[in-house]
């Protein structure tokens, strides 16, 4: 069996990433980025087990640090839990809508049923995130900082307030580039809704 390298992995993935920029997913094949890179599609294979597999990861490796910094800021123990949900809403719908997270999410989207890339961007991407959500809520939860609830189903209530007033006109491509005006004014409303169903009960 061939020996693994992070340097021929990094290879792999510098000429899988000019492929993708230059001929877009559809167009891009296995064939095509094992010349790229040289040797047998074997070898490659031996390293990503399909073009998905290959995408996903430069996808989210382009996205990590962002992604890292909008979930490791939040603070279970905050004193304003209004104001630190008001803080990741932002980030997190500042990400997701940027123009270049947008388009990455409308492939997976459209992918949907034609291949593992949708399947692959939900594990990757939206479970990794309500894990993250979750564990935060909980540990809310349990300083009363938030109502007992079931933490998935609250994070999947939050996810779905933030996105709500601009998911259907970006499921139809009619959205555009979103103003971080407009992004405050939707994070704030839905987080007055969250914090109405989920925040502690006074009296």
């Amino acid at each position: 069996m061939a020996v693994k390298t992070e340097e021929k992995r990094q290879a792999i993935i510098k000429m899988a990433t000019q492929a993708f920029q230059e001929l877009g997913f559809e167009r891009t094949s296995m064939s095509e980025i094992c010349s790229r890179v040289g040797g047998s599609k074997a070898t490659l294979y031996n390293y990503f087990s399909s073009k998905e597999e290959l995408f996903v990861e430069i996808l989210f490796l382009s996205n990590e640090a962002e992604f890292e910094a909008i979930y490791h800021s939040i603070d279970p123990s905050t004193e304003d839990m209004t104001e630190s949900l008001r803080n990741f809403g932002e980030s997190l719908l500042t990400f997701l809508y940027s123009p270049q997270v947008q388009s990455q999410r409308h492939l997976a989207i459209s992918e949907s049923g034609r291949s593992e890339l949708s399947r692959l961007v939900y594990e990757r991407g939206v479970l990794r995130s309500q894990n993250l959500v979750a564990e935060f809520l909980q540990a809310a939860m349990k300083l009363g900082k938030l109502q007992q609830a079931d933490p998935i189903v609250a994070t999947r209530h939050l996810h779905s307030l933030l996105e709500s007033e601009l998911l259907e006109r970006f499921l139809f491509q009619l959205l555009g580039e979103v103003s971080i005006e407009e992004i405050k004014a939707v994070t704030a409303r839905a987080i007055d809704v969250f914090m109405g169903a989920y925040g502690p009960r006074r009296g």
